[in-house]
């Protein structure tokens, strides 16, 4: 790797931000590695939009670095940066081609290659006959569709997509994530995914990052966060009184939840101690109380999430 080549799309080191005495964002550090569709995860309030917009370029952070490809964010990289925000807007007295040739033009692009690419981007998402139309006319998901492609026209290096999916129907949703998965095969585009859809940070993200009250709580890559969180949890069936079951755990496991299942039988998600080790616990378990089966929990992004949001926050002088 030489000059300003670099495996990372986005580097943020120590950014932080404060409004009016409140600290939006504490000492955050952020990697999106160049190519990849990164999840930038957290509850309402967290600090999301805030970390968002000092990427978009619309603000800046008090104190803290941010790189873009290997080199020190500068006001130019907003034009190969693609950034949909939450917050939808487009200017509703416009016809609908206008506004999209309008926003293309502000990117730099031609007249002439600006048509070309907004012809195929209208057929794929299928908003063609629309182009003559004003914005006014437009439902909630088709302006939607028509912010989408004046955020992906000019080929960004760098897609921000802030609740992409928001309105949409199952089926133009999985048109969406089809267009953005294209673009990252075909083009190689990085994206930085924020969203609560936990399904879509599933199908779509190598690599997540989780903001709780300012602070990152979580990182890395999602299946290594998912074996980590898997580390020592087990599903157990059991027969037998629920109460014989929990007096014979003691103190080798925490007992998270039970439920009842067919047959009398019970399922019991447990986090076993760390001196615990699965094969002889169990072994000693199923010499009193009926197993029937065991096997590792698997948790899914929206576990992940809860376990990292609910979990005790420290607090720093």
């Amino acid at each position: 790797m030489t000059g300003n080549e670099s495996s990372s799309a986005l580097e943020v080191r120590g950014a932080h931000k404060s409004f009016a005495g409140h600290v939006a964002l504490h000492e955050v550090d952020l990697t999106v590695e160049a190519g990849s569709i990164h999840g930038l995860l957290g509850p309402n309030g967290a600090g999301k939009t805030t970390l968002i917009r000092m990427l978009a370029g619309i603000t800046a952070p008090d104190r803290g670095q941010i790189s873009f490809f290997g080199e020190a964010f500068r006001r130019a990289h907003i034009q190969q940066t693609g950034y949909l925000p939450e917050e939808r807007g487009l200017y509703k007295t416009m016809r609908v081609g206008e506004q999209a040739m309008y926003l293309a033009r502000l990117r730099g692009m031609s007249r002439k290659d600006a048509a070309r690419a907004l012809k195929m981007w209208f057929e794929r998402l299928e908003v063609d006959g629309w182009w003559h139309r004003e914005i006014s006319d437009l439902s909630k998901g088709m302006a939607q569709k028509i912010q989408f492609i004046t955020t992906v026209l000019h080929n960004p290096r760098l897609l921000i997509l802030d609740e992409p999916l928001s309105g949409f129907d199952p089926i133009n949703a999985a048109r969406i994530i089809e267009a953005v998965t294209d673009l990252r095969k075909t083009q190689g585009t990085t994206v930085l995914l924020s969203t609560h859809d936990m399904p879509s940070v599933e199908e779509l993200c190598d690599s997540v990052t989780m903001i709780h009250k300012g602070r990152v709580v979580l990182d890395g890559a999602v299946d290594a966060l998912r074996q980590d969180a898997s580390k020592r949890r087990i599903e157990v069936t059991f027969g037998g009184p629920v109460m014989a079951f929990t007096n014979e755990l003691g103190f080798t496991a925490d007992l998270l939840n039970v439920e009842e299942v067919q047959g009398g039988l019970h399922q019991a998600s447990l986090a076993l101690k760390p001196e615990q080790e699965v094969p002889s616990w169990l072994q000693g378990m199923s010499a009193v109380v009926p197993i029937h089966a065991c096997q590792p929990w698997r948790p899914s992004m929206r576990d992940l999430f809860l376990q990292a949001v609910e979990a005790p926050q420290t607090s720093e002088a």
